[in-house]
């Protein structure tokens, strides 16, 4: 399996780069990436952003014939079209309260399903930025991209006929997990879209403790 870290948003609301923002004296791109590499996964980066790639390989956003922003499905694809494994972990670069233990979790789950899409439900509302994807859904998906369908979770559900779409709540009241992270579901799945937002995640984790000690 392999890990990709999308990075190609354009970062509107927050009003800058998201990746480059500060937490704890180091890039969120850099605490993104050691949590995947953590994982024993080989790490890359997903969106046209060369100013990234002293830190790992990039994978520019796929040519498509429609001109409209294909969003992070540009990045799956690209991803996708371009791995040699079957299985390929997605994580968006703006969720840094994920649990390296709970990505864990799921890819031992994907491993014994071996499901096309493995896609988190939180509060009943799918999490497909925090995903796994087997590389053979990328001709689905490109198909829908170019023929002008941008949503993300249907374009998956289209392209892999069938997924694993599973409760984390459930997951986690069942004692799934070997060990219980720190925070809800919800705050694990938290977008840093604006500056307030980092801000109070920055408040509460002033050495980011969470993504250290999830990275072990």
């Amino acid at each position: 399996m392999r890990a990709f870290l999308l990075a190609g948003g354009r970062s509107r609301r927050m009003g800058r780069d998201k990746a480059g923002l500060e937490l704890a004296g180091q890039p969120l791109v850099t605490h993104m990436l050691a949590k995947l590499n953590g994982l024993g996964l080989e790490a890359a980066i997903c969106g046209n952003r060369p100013d990234l790639a002293e830190l790992a390989p990039v994978l520019p956003d796929p040519k498509l014939r429609d001109d409209a922003s294909p969003g992070p499905l540009a990045g799956i694809l690209a991803a996708l079209e371009a791995s040699g494994t079957a299985l390929n972990l997605f994580l968006a670069v703006d969720m840094p309260g994920m649990p390296a233990v709970f990505l864990r979790w799921m890819m031992e789950r994907t491993e014994l399903t071996r499901s096309p899409a493995t896609i988190p439900l939180v509060a009943g509302r799918a999490q497909p930025l925090c995903g796994i994807y087997h590389r053979e859904i990328a001709l689905g998906i490109r198909r829908a991209l170019e023929s002008g369908e941008h949503r993300v979770f249907p374009v998956l559900m289209g392209a892999a006929g069938c997924a694993d779409v599973f409760d984390v709540e459930s997951i986690v009241s069942a004692g799934a997990l070997d060990t219980n992270p720190a925070g809800l579901p919800h705050e694990w799945f938290q977008n840093l879209n604006t500056p307030r937002e980092f801000a109070l995640y920055a408040a509460r984790h002033p050495s980011n403790r969470v993504v250290e000690e999830n990275a072990e």
